[in-house]
């Protein structure tokens, strides 16, 4: 048994939440997923996790038995890295995370202008509109929108993006256009989830409670809704602003403006930063912050 393989199958299968998520993100047959974990339960003669018809559950030594592993595949990576000469030249692969609509507008284009810079250099970008862990998905790097919790993270300020509240000119001319947001109770409002919790929205220091009839975990599946007149929507201003250029949709409530939004680059501190990373952020900052600048 190597056991290296077989931590490393351990921990896409926890992270997965199954055997065939393992299987599927390794790409390994779903049976040899299956032995491994077996042989490495037969290894420490002990019970690492519980098989249900729906996901896996981590024992209480496998739980300590799972950190270990990742911290044992987190140094390995590290020595290999190092042996590889990450730490002596730009190379490897660099893992990224950003907002769905940000990234597709801001951070790919400068991705791809990355790698033609540095070829040795991989990147894998992944869009999400949802806080993904860097240290347990071994994120290299994140762009963070809105106010920063506490963390031991590193943060590298590029700019703020503005709220924008609007609908569609046929919802609003069916059901007319709010003067206050106190005027937003009479309306159908659109709540995208990942950034808007709860059913209000702040409009400088003020809370207006705001029925939301439909709700979605992405933005676009916001805006869509809000295209389609399902009613006003509350994002932010890159998400919407080719829609409004377009008349697609319009602008309410401007005089009541919110605090704008800071947007973050993060990274975990390390003793010693990869080349690669230190490439991207020299020459991901000025870029970006030039792109929210425009």
């Amino acid at each position: 048994m190597d056991r290296f393989e077989a931590m490393r199958t351990l921990v896409a299968a926890v992270d997965g939440g199954s055997l065939s998520a393992a299987s599927r993100q390794l790409g390994v047959p779903l049976p040899t997923v299956s032995r491994r974990v077996s042989d490495l339960e037969a290894h420490l003669r002990t019970q690492l996790v519980v098989r249900t018809s729906r996901k896996l559950l981590l024992t209480d030594a496998g739980r300590s038995y799972l950190d270990s592993c990742r911290q044992i595949l987190d140094d390995l990576d590290d020595a290999e890295r190092l042996a590889a000469g990450e730490y002596r030249m730009p190379r490897g692969q660099l893992v990224v995370t950003a907002p769905v609509i940000f990234g597709q507008l801001h951070v790919e284009p400068v991705v791809l202008a990355f790698l033609r810079a540095y070829p040795d250099i991989a990147v894998r970008l992944t869009l999400a509109d949802y806080f993904i862990d860097l240290v347990e998905h071994r994120i290299d790097l994140a762009v963070r929108i809105g106010p920063l919790p506490d963390s031991g993270l590193i943060a590298t300020r590029l700019g703020t993006v503005d709220w924008i509240t609007c609908a569609s000119p046929a919802y609003l001319a069916a059901r007319g256009i709010p003067d206050t947001p106190g005027d937003l109770a009479q309306h159908d409002c659109i709540a995208f989830e990942r950034l808007q919790a709860g059913s209000s929205w702040a409009f400088g220091g003020q809370q207006v409670d705001t029925p939301c009839r439909f709700s979605v975990n992405t933005a676009a599946g916001a805006i869509d809704a809000a295209l389609a007149g399902a009613g006003i929507v509350r994002v932010l201003s890159y998400q919407v602003a080719s829609a409004i250029a377009e008349g697609r949709l319009v602008r309410v409530l401007e005089p009541f403006v919110s605090a704008p939004q800071p947007i973050h680059l993060l990274y975990t501190a390390q003793p010693a930063m990869p080349l690669k990373l230190r490439a991207f952020l020299d020459f991901a900052t000025s870029r970006l912050r030039d792109r929210l600048d425009g």
